[in-house]
């Protein structure tokens, strides 16, 4: 008698929401998933820092409709305390967010600012061997005349840790130019254990931003301190740039847009009929245009202006240009 085919595991959704910018891209991330996604595997949290001593503000959502839409959509609200980051580096909320998922599940972790545009059931998920974005530029480290290159930069990391630097290497690419080196935006990743990931996460992040190496000296780590512990994490656990299939996340399935300029001019078509799709029932509208940017870039078309104003087959290489002309025209809004 064949056996039966053991059932996929449960996978948690982990994006961060507080009060502010984000609690509407929550709504928008979470409207999406709702319209895109099959199956019952799948399930989201809404990771929310709760006040305390390092947060000037309660950052939690207020908003009772925010919060209700919220959970219609399917999500359940994570309270996780701010032990380390909190307001002085908010980008920490989703290493300390990790800590509240429940251990031995698989995770997968989106920035708010993401639009899903296919079914997350359809990736191919190998949660051993962990991965994160390769949509990214080279925005660490920032070289310094005379100072150290990326080869020795990137190898105080790794010997810091007592991790093998060369196996990180694509040497596909030249030395020092920064694609050779292990680099990823955190605009997702995953693993099969939160509590694992976001305890070497951690770790590693204090140890960074509290004892980092001298090559550091020159090295700003805000904002980029979650970007420059991710690549040390993920080799750690052996995972790496090749984990995922290409084509699936950032592409065919889900979008990191980061501000609604940048997606109106330079993401496909595809992606801005699901966002203007998912934001018309009435019940979303009438929240997402209590933000100011959404109303008007979504709901008063000053988003089809930002896109009149590009060729989106042939765009600026650096996205800094793509900002410099939205904002040479009056357009820029975050």
């Amino acid at each position: 008698m064949a056996r039966k085919k053991a059932a996929a595991p449960q996978v948690n959704i982990l994006i961060v929401g507080q009060a502010g910018r984000l609690q509407y891209e929550a709504l928008l991330f979470a409207a999406s998933l709702r319209e895109t996604l099959t199956g019952d595997r799948f399930r989201l949290y809404i990771a929310e820092p709760q006040p305390g001593p390092l947060w000037q503000i309660d950052p939690r959502i207020q908003d009772a409709d925010i919060r209700a839409a919220l959970t219609g959509l399917g999500a359940t609200f994570l309270p996780f305390a701010s032990a380390h980051f909190g307001q002085a580096y908010p980008y920490g909320n989703k290493i300390e967010a990790l800590l509240a998922l429940p251990k031995g599940e698989p995770f997968v972790f989106f920035d708010t600012d993401t639009l899903m545009v296919g079914d997350l059931a359809q990736v191919p998920f190998d949660f051993d061997r962990p991965s994160a974005s390769l949509r990214r530029e080279g925005t660490w480290p920032k070289l310094e005349l005379y100072g150290p290159g990326y080869t020795q930069t990137w190898k105080s990391l790794y010997d810091k840790f007592g991790l093998d630097f060369e196996s990180s290497l694509d040497l596909s690419q030249p030395d020092e130019y920064w694609r050779r080196y292990l680099y990823f935006n955190a605009g997702y990743f995953y693993y099969r254990c939160p509590q694992e990931f976001g305890r070497r996460f951690l770790d590693y992040a204090l140890a960074i931003r509290d004892d980092a190496p001298p090559e550091l000296v020159c090295q700003s780590l805000d904002p980029w301190l979650d970007q420059v512990a991710l690549p040390l994490v993920i080799h750690s656990f052996g995972g790496g740039r090749d984990a995922l299939p290409p084509g699936y996340l950032d592409g065919s399935v889900s979008c990191h847009y980061r501000l609604l300029p940048l997606l109106y001019a330079r993401e496909d078509q595809r992606v801005i009929d699901m966002l203007e799709a998912v934001s018309q029932p009435n019940k979303i509208k009438k929240l997402l245009k209590l933000y100011e940017p959404f109303k008007r870039m979504i709901y008063q078309g000053r988003g089809h202006k930002v896109r009149a104003l590009f060729d989106q087959d042939d765009l600026p290489l650096r996205e800094q240009a793509i900002r410099n002309q939205i904002k040479r025209e009056g357009f820029w809004m975050r």
